[in-house]
Order: C-alpha cells, then sequence, then structure tokens
C-alpha cells in the first residue's frame, strides 16, 4: 500500500495546500478522494504517486519510504503507481501507439507490447479506434486512451484525477466495472471526483480534502 505520513506541501511561498496529511491507499480497494475545487485533491495524488515530494513528512510505498530509496528502488516503487491526470497527455502516433507506450519504455518487445495495449483497449471499448490519430479524439475518448495506457502496464495502485468527468453514461458504468474488477483481483485506485454518487457507488472508503486537511471515515460519514 501507499501511506501518506504527516504530509505537507505548499507551492512556491503560498500557503499550504496540504497540512499534516495522513492516508493509506490499500491495494485491493477502491478510495474516494473528495472535495471542492483547489482543495488539494490533485496535489495529494501527485504525492502518492512520487510526482510531487513533500516538503514535510514521509510517503512509504510498500514498506519503503519513496524518497529515502535508492534510485533504481525507487524507480521500480514508481512503477508499481500509475497517476492520469484529468486531462492527459498523448504522444503523437495512433491510440494503439499511446496505449503501448508505457510498455515500450519498460522494456517490452513491441509484439507484447502491442498485444497487451489491445486487451486494455478492449476492456474500455476503444478497440475500435487503435488506428486514429489520438490526438484527433474528443476529450472522453483520450481520457479513456489514458486510463487504458495506465491499465496496460498492470500497476498495483492505479490513481485517477476525475476520470468520469467527460464520460457519456455507457462508458461511466463500463468503467466502473473496470475499477471493481480490478480491485477484486488485488489492484487498488484512488479516484478523485466530484461525482458524489458515483463514488458512494464504487469506494468502499472516502477521504474528504478540505482546508488543507484531510479525514477518511466511510462512504455514509463523508459523502451521505
Amino acid at each position: 500500500m501507499i501511506r501518506l505520513k504527516d504530509v505537507w506541501y505548499r507551492y512556491s511561498d503560498n500557503n499550504w495546500v496540504l497540512r499534516g496529511i495522513d492516508v493509506e491507499i490499500r491495494e485491493g480497494e477502491v478510495l474516494a478522494i473528495v472535495g471542492p475545487n483547489g482543495a488539494g485533491k490533485t496535489t495529494l495524488m501527485k504525492i502518492a504517486a512520487g510526482i510531487y515530494r513533500p516538503l514535510r513528512g514521509r510517503v512509504e510505498a510498500w514498506g519503503r519510504d519513496l524518497w529515502e530509496a535508492p534510485g533504481a528502488e525507487r524507480l521500480a516503487l514508481r512503477r508499481r503507481i500509475v497517476y492520469v491526470h484529468e486531462r492527459p497527455i498523448l504522444i503523437r502516433g495512433t491510440v494503439l501507439d499511446n496505449i503501448a507506450y508505457g510498455l515500450r519504455i519498460r522494456g517490452l518487445d513491441r509484439e507484447k507490447a502491442q498485444r497487451r495495449a489491445l486487451e486494455a483497449a478492449r476492456l474500455l471499448g476503444i478497440d475500435g479506434l487503435l488506428d486514429r490519430p489520438a490526438t484527433g479524439l474528443s476529450r472522453g475518448q483520450q481520457q479513456l486512451v489514458a486510463i487504458a495506457r495506465a491499465l496496460a502496464v498492470e500497476p498495483k495502485i492505479l490513481l485517477l484525477d476525475e476520470p468520469f468527468a467527460h464520460l457519456d453514461r455507457e462508458k461511466r458504468r463500463l468503467l466502473l466495472n473496470v475499477l471493481e474488477k480490478l480491485a477484486s483481483s488485488g489492484t487498488g485506485a484512488a479516484i478523485a471526483t466530484h461525482d458524489t454518487y458515483l463514488a458512494a457507488r464504487i469506494a468502499s472508503r472516502a477521504v474528504l480534502v478540505e482546508n488543507g486537511k484531510a479525514e477518511t471515515g466511510s462512504i455514509d460519514e463523508l459523502l451521505l
């Protein structure tokens, strides 16, 4: 699992965005991260992913301090975690190229990478788009491509920032089903979302981020 222990973070000389945060993201469950705009949800997730280093506190990944681990070990730990931004960055090329990208930089040969990319695309119902240029897709389609790219590398923990924001009803339902299957197979997920209904539908626990602090509890306690 990933543990944030007494984590503090701010940008430049601004006020603290996060103050004394304690959060656990566990394998085999879905965690909802909720709160108003600007509360620090994205910052929290980027710290959990090892993208931002906390100014105070610790980030532990599977019992190891992420930022104290030697370079090769830190890279191996970070590759167990995949963060997908609300506005994904796609490379030039086809949808297939984009989904396979994470596998190729991990050293898989082209054939194996494309096979796993196809499997991930089928899970999300975008296998009909594989030959299309990724940058010409709709926002919702691009989001699904980025999520498929994350699924293809088989992370232990998946961090999704507003994954439902640009999806229609059918695709939201499909993604919910995929996340449920992942959790049942042992993969953990944390989802930052404004949609409390969807959060209640999928998550077993919730973290409410507000005024720089985080409160963890059940869905009933924090969302309903």
